[in-house]
């Protein structure tokens, strides 16, 4: 209607990392991401995240969150 594209989204929200706590809380959500929107069933699964350099470093388990129940994304093969 306005000539954009989707995908970018018009708004956003600044946040300013308070603490380590913080910036863990942020972390989690963003490996979650995939997950939460269906687009794999365990956080380990999906190649594109930080997810997996954050297991080598020993921050996360490899196995982190498990799998979200009743998972119905499409891998796309």
């Amino acid at each position: 209607m306005k000539g954009e594209r989707g995908i970018l989204q018009r708004r956003f929200s600044e946040h300013t990392i308070r603490d380590e706590d913080d910036l863990n809380n942020h972390l989690d959500y963003l490996h979650y991401n995939p997950v939460e929107h269906g687009l794999t069933p365990r956080v380990s699964d999906w190649p594109h995240s930080t997810f997996h350099q954050y297991v080598q470093r020993g921050t996360y388990t490899v196995d982190w969150c498990g799998s979200k129940a009743g998972f119905d994304g499409d891998f796309g093969e």
